[in-house]
C-alpha cells in the first residue's frame, strides 16, 4: 500500500498542470457545488503567491530603470568633474548615486533570489489545490453514481409496475366489454337501456364499450338521445 502511494505521489509530482485559479474551467467546476475550506485556503495562498511574483517582476523593471538613470547621471557628473576639476557638490552627487546603485543592486539580487523560489512554491500550492479539487470532484462523482444507480433501479421498478398495470388495465377493459356484451345478449336492449341510465354515471363506462353489442343488433333510433340525457 505504501509503495503504491509513493508511486502515485511521484507520478503526480511529475505532471505539469496549468495554474488552476487562472483557468476559467476550474472555476466552473464549482458552479453546482461549493468549494471546501481547504480549497478556499489553497486558492487564497496561490493568489497571494502570484501577486507577489507579479509585484517583484514589476519592481525589478522599475529598479532597472532607476539604476539606468543613476548610471547616466554618474557619467554626466564625471564629465563635469573633468571639465571643472573638483567640485564638492559633484563629488557628493557621485557618491550618492553610487550608494543608491548599490542599494538598487542589493534589492535586485534579493528580488531575483525570491523570484527563483516562487515558481517552486507556486507549483507546490497548485499541486495541493489540484489534489484537493480532485478529491472533491471524485467524491461528488461517487455520490452521483450511487444516486444514478438508485434512480435506475427506481425507473426499472416503475417500468415493471407500469407494464403490469397496463396489462391489468387491458384485461379489465376486455372483461368489461365481454361482460357488457353478455348482459346485453341475456337481458336485451330494453333492460340494458334502463340499467345504463342508472349505472353508467357511477361506473363511468367507456363509450367504446357500446361497440361490444352483437353485430347486426338493431338499435332504437332514439337510443342516442336517451343515452345523452
Amino acid at each position: 500500500m505504501g509503495a503504491s502511494h509513493d508511486k502515485f505521489n511521484n507520478a503526480i509530482g511529475s505532471v505539469k498542470i496549468p495554474i488552476l485559479i487562472l483557468d476559467n474551467k476550474w472555476h466552473r467546476i464549482f458552479g453546482k457545488m461549493n468549494p471546501t475550506d481547504e480549497i478556499k485556503d489553497l486558492e487564497k495562498q496561490l493568489g497571494e503567491l502570484l501577486k507577489r511574483q507579479g509585484k517583484l517582476v514589476n519592481e525589478n523593471k522599475d529598479l532597472k530603470k532607476i539604476k539606468s538613470n543613476l548610471m547616466s547621471e554618474i557619467v554626466d557628473n564625471i564629465d563635469g568633474v573633468d571639465n571643472r576639476e573638483t567640485d564638492e557638490n559633484v563629488d557628493k552627487k557621485l557618491n550618492d548615486n553610487k550608494r543608491l546603485i548599490n542599494d538598487v543592486n542589493e534589492k535586485l539580487d534579493n528580488n531575483e533570489e525570491e523570484l527563483k523560489d516562487l515558481p517552486r512554491e507556486i507549483d507546490g500550492v497548485n499541486k495541493k489545490l489540484m489534489l484537493a479539487t480532485m478529491d472533491m470532484c471524485y467524491e461528488r462523482l461517487q455520490s452521483n453514481t450511487v444516486e444514478i444507480q438508485e434512480i435506475a433501479e427506481w425507473v426499472k421498478d416503475i417500468r415493471v409496475q407500469l407494464k403490469k398495470n397496463l396489462i391489468k388495465k387491458q384485461d379489465k377493459e376486455l372483461y368489461n366489454a365481454e361482460l357488457y356484451s353478455y348482459m346485453h345478449d341475456i337481458f336485451g336492449p330494453v333492460v340494458m337501456e334502463l340499467f345504463d341510465m342508472k349505472y353508467v354515471p357511477t361506473i363511468h363506462k367507456a363509450p367504446e364499450l357500446k361497440s361490444a353489442q352483437p353485430a347486426g343488433e338493431v338499435k332504437d333510433e332514439n337510443d342516442g338521445d336517451k343515452k345523452t340525457e
